[in-house]
């Protein structure tokens, strides 16, 4: 699965405030499974869609060869 990042926010936000849980909670209300997800690395909330890779097409299989 891929992930798209909708939006980052800071880490350090105010106390008591959630700005990325309530940009997730308005996308989710479009109908947009969006979820947080934390980046520490970076620091910082992530606001997510899971997406499914497109699956390949399947290759052909080789025919056997008769001589």
């Amino acid at each position: 699965m891929d992930r798209t990042v909708l939006e980052r926010f800071p880490a350090g936000g105010p106390r008591g405030h959630w700005p990325a849980e309530e940009y997730a909670g308005a996308r989710r209300e479009e109908g947009v499974p969006a979820r947080v997800v934390m980046d520490l690395a970076s620091d910082a909330f992530l606001v997510v869609v899971e997406q499914r890779a497109p699956e390949r097409p399947r290759e052909p299989e080789a025919a056997p060869v008769r001589e």
